[in-house]
């Protein structure tokens, strides 16, 4: 909590204004910024200073696990985030690669997971490369599960923000470097850091290995003009609670756990204290 309400006091302090091209609004923007996650020790980096809705940070995770191109398959697993994205954009609703209601399109975990080769031959899977090598032992440096794809942009509803995680085999222990274009800090990074720690818990555990540290590299940060106010006034003037456990079912042991039975129930926060909720705007 101390690093996040220190990078949304520097964006209060010293962002810069930017016109946003794709929402129509304008940001207070900084650049970089490097937040970490202690989940060898089990500090859940959940925001207190408001109700945080981490289940559907999960719910989401494990969609682009899964490779999910589809918001009804997301509101199955149990949030609705890719909704809007994927119904209310008018541009991808024009888009001739859209195949109906709910379609995402390739984006994210539809990406990874089906990685196009540039010979056209087929696609590769990412993260199945990734969690074999290290279920052996392996430390790969060259494997990156990413969902960046410049060449097929147009063929998604939405270009990813949070676009990249490099696990790190390191004496036993493992690591995760994840990579953030865009982050738009009142909302989504409340639920990017929740989904870099339980990405590295959920690896550890499925591979054999001790948890470390989960490093989140951030390009632009940035708050909405329609949530400076909430921002400043109300979530800044509260004072933050300890950080919460994540509690992961013990069950869970491989890629194809992931894939097949799990599902939010096999996850738990204890002693998650928060201030009220606060509705801050949400721009498609």
């Amino acid at each position: 909590m101390k690093q996040y309400l220190a990078l949304c006091q520097r964006i209060v302090e010293q962002g810069k204004w930017v016109e946003n091209e794709r929402t129509g609004k304008r940001c207070l923007t900084v650049i970089n910024a490097d937040l970490t996650y202690d989940v060898a020790n089990g500090e859940f980096p959940l925001v207190t200073t408001r109700k945080s809705f981490w289940k559907a940070a999960i719910a989401e995770l494990l969609g682009y696990i899964r490779g999910y191109d589809n918001a009804a398959d997301f509101r199955r697993l149990g949030t609705k985030s890719w909704d809007a994205n994927a119904n209310e954009n008018a541009a991808w609703r024009a888009n001739p690669y859209r195949k109906g209601e709910d379609d995402m399109g390739l984006v994210y975990g539809a990406v990874g997971r089906n990685f196009p080769k540039a010979d056209g031959t087929g696609t590769i899977d990412l993260l199945r490369q990734i969690v074999d090598d290290l279920k052996r032992g392996v430390d790969n440096r060259g494997e990156i599960y990413t969902f960046y794809h410049p060449g097929a942009f147009h063929m998604g509803c939405l270009r990813p923000c949070l676009h990249s995680h490099h696990f790190s085999l390191l004496d036993g222990v493992l690591y995760l470097n994840s990579t953030q274009r865009s982050a738009d800090v009142p909302l989504g990074l409340n639920w990017n850091m929740i989904q870099c720690y339980t990405f590295l818990a959920l690896m550890s555990q499925i591979t054999g290995h001790q948890a470390g540290q989960a490093f989140h590299k951030i390009v632009n940060a940035h708050i909405y003009e329609d949530q400076l106010a909430l921002m400043r006034d109300v979530q800044l003037k509260r004072t933050p609670f300890h950080a919460p456990k994540l509690i992961i079912n013990p069950e869970i042991k491989s890629l194809d756990d992931l894939e097949t039975w799990v599902s939010l129930d096999d996850f738990q926060v204890e002693d998650y204290q928060y201030h009220p909720s606060i509705q801050y705007p949400f721009s498609v």
